[in-house]
């Protein structure tokens, strides 16, 4: 009993040591915006709508003033919109939805694009898994795009504020705006493990999980928080013992890798065929 407990908290030891070594230090670039969220916000999770929206914007209008049906007769088209535009950026593992004035995102590719914005001061939430995280207010203008990026640690940076011309982009590569996040071969990334916390990561998995469900629940657990090179990747899909249980992992880890050019190497993890197929498959369309 002793024992058991002692390897508990030896893991959960691991992992809070983990976390908080080997992660690169992030938003070193950019204005921090003050989070306006209070306590009890953050703490409660997310109910009904809570889009700023004052005013029924979504109906036609009514010339022949037929009954209302729920629509608004005053509505013109268009003429509540603009023309800024906000980008954000969250390099994170888990499911986010941003809010920005009347508009709303949620995915988890951690990228949120918006358009059509009036100028001035708009609000912005952002919500994890249901629970507001960070709220603060943004000052935009027509015919501009504000850059952003968020760590649920750091907080909300304002990066840059770039001139729209005939409705591009304004630069090449999404990821070149950030801050450094992708790096480059060498290693140099936020929350990568590096190759002796790595090995500790793979020892004691292979100490303390000796079934796979184990072995996923920890995995998942550190992905949180980290991020991985392609041939880690590889080492801890072919830990598990079966090949659904390899798909499932290598799946779930593409997201997290930070050299997915060389993914291939997992490929070779997999004792059949198929499992190689559907994780091709898989990567095709994501990208």
């Amino acid at each position: 009993m002793i024992n058991c407990i002692m390897k508990n908290i030896f893991i959960s030891l691991f992992f809070f040591v983990g976390i908080n070594s080997f992660a690169q230090e992030a938003g070193s670039v950019g204005e921090l915006l003050k989070n306006e969220a209070s306590k009890t916000e953050m703490q409660s999770p997310k109910s009904g709508n809570n889009r700023n929206n004052n005013s029924n914007n979504s109906g036609f209008r009514n010339p022949n003033k037929q009954p209302d049906m729920g629509r608004n007769p005053n509505y013109q088209w268009n003429q509540r919109n603009g023309y800024a535009e906000v980008f954000l950026r969250i390099p994170e593992y888990g499911f986010f939805t941003v809010e920005l004035g009347d508009q709303s995102i949620s995915n988890s590719s951690g990228k949120y694009r918006f358009f059509d914005l009036q100028s001035g001061r708009i609000p912005i939430a952002i919500y994890n898994d249901g629970f507001l995280v960070y709220r603060t207010t943004l000052m935009v203008q027509n015919n501009n795009r504000l850059v952003l990026d968020f760590f649920t640690n750091k907080g909300l940076f304002l990066l840059d504020s770039y001139p729209v011309k005939n409705q591009s982009y304004g630069f090449n590569d999404w990821d070149d705006v950030w801050n450094n996040f992708y790096g480059n071969p060498s290693g140099n990334y936020f929350n990568v493990m590096d190759d002796n916390t790595f090995r500790q990561f793979f020892e004691m998995l292979n100490k303390n999980a000796k079934f796979d469900d184990n072995r996923l629940s920890l995995i998942n657990q550190q992905m949180r928080s980290s991020m991985f090179t392609s041939k880690q990747v590889y080492e801890l899909v072919k830990l598990m013992s079966f090949d659904k249980n390899k798909l499932q992992l290598a799946k779930s880890m593409y997201s997290r890798c930070v050299d997915k050019d060389r993914y291939f190497i997992v490929y070779d993890a997999f004792d059949f065929e198929s499992s190689r197929r559907d994780l091709s498959e898989f990567i095709t369309k994501t990208r």
